[in-house]
């Protein structure tokens, strides 16, 4: 099983939620691939709305929704007439959302790294079993994860 953080606006990421669906960098099927039933995703948001209102007013930096990627392979829709974008089905956990700004020193994804943000521009990224662990507490969730996740879970919290 592998951990992956998603890229999108917090607005989209609610319609994904509500529907029980993910879709990343513009509805393309190369990454939703790279993800097996089973593996864990959450969401990354930069900002509430995409393309809308000022950089600073639109800003959120946190993490959004976490879930667990379903059996089921991608597959296609029509969103509007000329947009048929690739989706992934999933089981959305109960959580609230979370900064990530608490958690940089503690990711192994950005713990000392300046310019930490740069890596989401890919969309879709692999993490630890450590920072899932992490960030789905921050989130108030009771993840289920392999024994070692939360073994990694425990450790951090001292």
């Amino acid at each position: 099983m592998k951990n992956w953080i998603a890229v999108a606006s917090a607005e989209h990421v609610a319609i994904g939620h509500a529907q029980g669906f993910m879709q990343v960098c513009h509805g393309k099927l190369a990454p939703l691939r790279r993800l097996q039933s089973g593996d864990g995703v959450v969401y990354y948001s930069p900002t509430q709305i995409f393309g809308g209102l000022s950089a600073k007013a639109n800003r959120l930096q946190s993490f959004t929704a976490i879930g667990s990627v379903l059996d089921n392979e991608p597959y296609q829709v029509e969103m509007f007439a000329d947009f048929f974008p690739y989706r992934r089905d999933v089981k959305w956990h109960d959580s609230q959302p979370a900064s990530i700004l608490p958690l940089l020193d503690q990711l192994e994804l950005s713990r000392g790294k300046r310019n930490w943000g740069f890596q989401f521009r890919f969309g879709l990224i692999e993490i630890s079993a450590k920072d899932m662990a992490l960030i789905a507490a921050a989130m108030s969730v009771q993840f289920s994860s392999p024994p070692q996740a939360q073994l990694l879970l425990d450790i951090a919290k001292y």
